[in-house]
């Protein structure tokens, strides 16, 4: 039976990064050669430095979207700080192309709208905020722009990469993005997210592919230390504070 995700798997031909390349330091991603997607949904978790969103900036650049965020139509660059691994990777790709696109990136996404307000002016004004939530993503906060752009911009059958997309949104907004993120997965699109969050993780049927131990390997979501953490301080938050709290002061 053919798979109907768009993007199935990847390779990377070592080969093609410089010997010195700091890329070859990171341990689940200097050991991956390569890589298979199963799930409409595809979380990938570590601790920060592991290559998460490294790999997922690489499969972005490899796929076209501009490396700072946005479309495939967006093309702007404020600092090139995007490594070289795409260069290396090729992409298997499904029978189907998706309808839409969008790299979400929590770091540089006042950059994507600013961007989004340059681009305003080629198309009818009304029409063109009506996909971002009917305002200009400036003029919400930071958390409501986050939310208009998935629920106003993102369709169905579409392919979506996300770095830490809870970054700007409180529990309650996460479980929204919770809702719309399982919506549009049923309704036939992809999504690739770089989290650290317990409410996003927990979306039932996805993927958790896990960084930390040097190697990539799928994990259940009671594995991950994100929902580890928080149970353990919900269930025994006393003594946690008071353990950790005295640990800091004995320094």
């Amino acid at each position: 039976m053919l798979s109907s995700l768009f993007l199935q798997g990847l390779k990377i031909d070592w080969r093609k990064v410089d010997q010195n390349s700091y890329l070859r330091q990171i341990p689940a991603v200097g050991k991956l050669k390569e890589l298979e997607f199963t799930r409409p949904i595809t979380f990938l978790v570590g601790e920060n430095g592991t290559g998460k969103s490294t790999l997922l900036e690489a499969i972005a650049a490899a796929w076209g979207f501009n490396p700072e965020g946005g479309s495939r139509n967006f093309r702007f660059s404020t600092r090139e700080t995007h490594s070289s691994l795409y260069e290396a990777m090729t992409l298997r790709k499904g029978y189907q192309r998706p309808r839409d696109g969008f790299f979400l990136r929590a770091e540089s996404f006042y950059n994507v709208a600013t961007q989004v307000e340059e681009y305003r002016g080629t198309d009818d004004p009304e029409l063109y905020y009506q996909r971002y939530g009917g305002r200009s993503l400036h003029e919400q906060s930071h958390g409501e722009s986050f939310l208009a752009l998935m629920q106003n911009r993102f369709s169905d059958k579409g392919f979506y990469l996300l770095d830490e997309p809870e970054a700007a949104l409180s529990p309650q907004r996460q479980l929204t993005l919770l809702i719309c993120l399982n919506r549009l997965a049923m309704r036939g699109s992809q999504f690739l997210i770089a989290s650290h969050s317990p409410i996003l993780l927990g979306i039932p049927g996805a993927e958790i592919l896990f960084f930390d131990e040097g190697e990539i390997r799928s994990i259940s979501y009671e594995e991950t230390e994100s929902y580890e953490v928080t149970e353990m301080f919900i269930n025994h938050r006393e003594y946690l504070l008071e353990r950790l709290l005295k640990e800091d002061s004995d320094r």
